[in-house]
């Protein structure tokens, strides 16, 4: 009875946390913990002067960032709550930039129960990601590579379970240019300890971005195109079924278009060298998944802004998943240099 209730479990954390349907184990790595990431949707690529960012983009590790450092909160749904630390040194200038990054979810307190339905206590689960990441500038171009080296371990229980990850990404950037292109693969690992008898793959993901800064206007514009691993990311939105008079439940056809516009995530920010920013964003795939079709309810809709105090710059992003689950994410940039900064 408790390892059932164990695979339960598993199975909610993997759907709760997956981006393309709880299929992998550590699905916890595709979920962004930085609130001005989650404000412009939630899979940017291209902020270059933000310490969060290379946690989910290594190509955006540069001396932009060194001696910054930050925290984040974000109270997901269901009680689970989770967040980040991340910290960059540039070491020298012939060197390089390292970056360093801690990642962790708490899905709170459980009863157990034995085969006969009596409880006989409670456990915890919990994920935990370490990371190391470092870019280099290729010779005589704007092009700049990255990668992360992550440690994975999450349990449930007395079960654990680890792995190991790299990600690698490349990015584009000419600070004389309005524009930003990066392009990323994630999750490339293995799960060394398992939590049954089957060892899992992990959540890869293969991603493009690009940014755009209006010449006249204080406005940066973002898209990303997520999840070009898997063509068909689409999965039926339970409120766009209809029932016939037969009682028979029939679902409309996901279009190639449709299904197309479920790997897009755009996002705006006003202000993005300014003290206050202003941020929004939508991703179509959680639009439409978790929709109503008798309501707005403007799933996939984010929106947050940062706002700069001296040496700290405190960042918040609402996101909407449903009428009734909504996430608040709480992002503390901290300046650890002398002199102050506008990102």
């Amino acid at each position: 009875m408790r390892q059932i209730f164990i695979i339960v479990i598993l199975s909610i954390s993997n759907f709760t946390f997956a981006q393309v349907g709880g299929e992998n184990v550590f699905n916890f790595l595709n979920v962004s913990t930085s609130a001005r990431q989650a404000a412009l949707g939630g899979e940017v690529l291209t902020l270059y002067d933000d310490v969060n960012q290379p946690l989910w983009n290594p190509s955006t590790i540069n001396k932009e960032i060194d001696n910054q450092a930050s925290v984040s909160y974000v109270d997901f749904l269901a009680d689970i709550n989770y967040g980040s630390a991340t910290l960059a040194h540039l070491i020298n200038r012939r060197i390089g930039t390292l970056h360093a990054g801690v990642t962790y979810v708490n899905y709170g307190t459980f009863i157990a129960a034995d085969e006969n339905g009596q409880e006989t206590g409670t456990f915890k689960a919990r994920d935990l990601a370490l990371s190391v990441g470092y870019a280099y500038r290729i010779p005589k171009s704007n092009f700049h590579a990255g990668a992360n080296l992550k440690y994975i371990s999450s349990s449930i229980e007395n079960y654990t379970s680890n792995g190991i990850a790299v990600d690698f990404g490349i990015t584009y950037f000419n600070d004389t240019k309005p524009f930003i292109l990066s392009g990323v693969i994630r999750n490339i690992g293995y799960q060394i300890n398992v939590f049954d008898e089957e060892r899992e793959a992990l959540p890869l993901e293969i991603a493009v971005g690009a940014s755009y800064r209006l010449a006249n206007v204080p406005l940066q514009w973002h898209i990303t195109i997520d999840n070009l691993q898997k063509w068909n990311v689409a999965v039926r939105n339970p409120s766009d079924s209809q029932t016939s008079i037969d009682g028979e439940t029939s679902n409309d056809n996901i279009s190639f278009l449709d299904n197309a516009f479920r790997h897009v995530v755009v996002g705006a920010e006003l202000f993005p060298d300014k003290v206050f920013n202003l941020r929004l964003g939508y991703s179509f795939r959680r639009g439409k998944e978790l929709r109503l079709t008798e309501s707005r309810t403007f799933a996939g809709l984010s929106a947050g802004f940062g706002l700069q105090l001296g040496r700290l710059k405190f960042n918040y992003a609402f996101t909407k998943y449903h009428p009734v689950t909504n996430t608040n994410t709480f992002t503390l940039n901290i300046n650890l240099a002398k002199k102050n900064f506008n990102k």
